[in-house]
């Protein structure tokens, strides 16, 4: 990665090697970050990417498999994000995971046909698919009193498909599955063959609301397998769009959770400063959602925020945060609902806002910094109620943090507002690189593979894969009516999950 190398480490395991050393590295604070699998023809190569911060480490573990029968030993025992990726590769590979305690269809629904795999090399086109489909294998939770209520995959209003299924006693929630990937669009696939200049447009699009957040990442991805260095000044004008990014998101939640409780008017004012932050994008970006700004090699501005307007704003937002937690009826509401306690945070692996108001510290801005001393002075809130206040709570100090992280950066920037650093027309072999971007809703990984001139493997994880299975837990106990407060409180992505 460009401005700020971090120490990277690259092991080639054999199958019974692979859970002692992860096993090993999780025991030294490591996380796995990304599980990737490369269809080479003859073998399968799957890629384990574990990472740790302060200092900045990067540990990537390939084992091979052969693509006639493809297998791996599971980690499910030791990661439980491990035990989902395998079930994804599972689905998009063929690969078996070996011991696997739950292997049932994550990402492919029940009416893909049985035997095709998207991913796999000559997989040509979709065939039909399956129209005597099989239910879903939920877990069913059984006694006296208990009732299914299924709830979608088709929602009122504009968001997108999911279906949740609620194991009820009266109002309280014993269980609660959700079952996603109702708008898998292949979006991996569509990387490949594609130049690393052509691949920026559908980075930004993973998840409409983190353009910068995707397009920094993979635009870093790249400019590490290509061995690109940024200038910091480049990277200081992509810092700037990601705080814009992260506070037009942030103030939008503030109003929303404030909406599910029925405190209306706080949500019309906080969509009131959100167009005029949507309008400040398009005055630096050119894009109300900040598209266009970060590519390959590159960053362009056409201006920059005024020091006093995100004065105004943070004032506004202050007076906004007091009149909302002032009320006593939203305080109650929020307090204690949906905990998600730091135990289970940690084991599930959360990321971002939901992992940091459950007293997890990650935040890739400190531990994966791209440039020295680009974060300086960042203080990351965190709070570890776990609940729906708390989640608040966070996104507020993260705007504040924010606000004053923007202050410093504009007091840095020069007159240039264009950089440009060329790719190399010239690559040869096999090449690969990551890139670990905090986006708004956490870190952000993209990992590329080119071969030659072009993308061969883009691998995303975006931090809605991690923190989905999060929202499921925190609603045990939780009465139903208080579902939509808790979804709104997590506010994951369903396309950044439904690649």
């Amino acid at each position: 990665m460009s401005g700020n190398r971090p120490e990277s480490v690259r092991r080639v395991v054999a199958l019974d090697e692979l859970g002692p050393e992860v096993a090993g590295l999780l025991g030294e604070g490591f996380r796995l970050a990304l599980v990737a699998a490369h269809d080479e023809e003859a073998t399968i190569r799957v890629v384990y990417l574990l990472t740790a911060g302060n200092p900045d480490r990067r540990v990537e573990l390939h084992l091979s498999t052969g693509s006639d029968n493809p297998m791996v030993p599971t980690l499910a025992p030791i990661s439980f994000p491990g035990s989902r990726f395998e079930r994804e590769m599972r689905d998009l590979f063929g690969i078996e995971p070996v011991g696997h305690p739950q292997p049932a269809r994550l990402v492919l629904h029940q009416h893909w046909p049985d035997g095709w795999l998207p991913m796999r090399r000559g997989s040509g086109s979709a065939p039909p698919m399956d129209p005597e489909t099989r239910p879903f294998p939920f877990t069913p939770v059984e006694g006296n009193g208990i009732y299914e209520i299924p709830v979608g995959p088709v929602h009122a209003g504009m968001i997108e498909p999911a279906h949740f299924r609620f194991f009820v006693v009266g109002e309280t929630v014993i269980s609660m599955k959700a079952r996603l990937w109702f708008v898998h669009r292949g979006v991996e696939r569509l990387f490949e063959g594609r130049t690393p200049g052509q691949g920026v447009d559908l980075a930004e699009r993973i998840s409409g609301d983190t353009a910068v957040g995707h397009a920094w990442a993979y635009s870093a991805a790249v400019e590490d397998a290509t061995g690109i260095a940024m200038p910091p000044e480049a990277n200081l004008l992509r810092a700037i769009l990601l705080e814009l990014e992260r506070i037009y998101n942030h103030v939008a939640d503030i109003g929303a959770l404030a909406n599910d409780v029925g405190f209306g008017i706080i949500n019309a004012h906080t969509n009131r400063v959100r167009e005029r932050l949507l309008r400040l994008n398009a005055q630096v970006s050119g894009h109300r959602l900040l598209r266009d700004g970060v590519g390959v090699g590159g960053v362009s501005l056409i201006g920059l925020p005024r020091p006093s307007e995100l004065d105004e704003v943070a004032a506004e937002v202050a007076e906004i945060v007091d009149l909302t937690f002032g009320q006593n009826t939203l305080v109650d509401r929020f307090t204690g609902t949906s905990v998600l306690s730091p135990e289970r945070a940690a084991e599930i692996g959360t990321l971002g806002y939901v992992a940091r108001a459950s007293g997890q510290s990650l935040d890739a801005r400190t531990s994966h910094p791209v440039a020295p001393s680009l974060y300086d002075g960042l203080v990351v809130p965190v709070l570890s109620d776990g609940d729906v206040m708390a989640r608040a709570k966070i996104r507020v100090g993260e705007f504040e943090a924010s606000i004053g992280l923007l202050r410093r950066l504009l007091d840095r920037c020069g007159s240039k507002l264009d950089w440009r650093v060329a790719v190399p027309d010239d690559l040869s072999g096999l090449r690969s690189g990551v890139g670990i971007i905090e986006g708004w809703r956490g870190s952000i990984v993209h990992r590329v593979e080119l071969t030659g001139n072009n993308l061969s493997r883009v691998k995303v994880v975006d931090p809605s894969f991690m923190n989905w299975p999060a929202l499921r837990i925190s609603m045990a106990e939780t009465i139903v009516p208080d579902f939509p407060l808790t979804n709104k409180s997590f506010n994951l992505s369903y396309a950044g999950n439904d690649l």
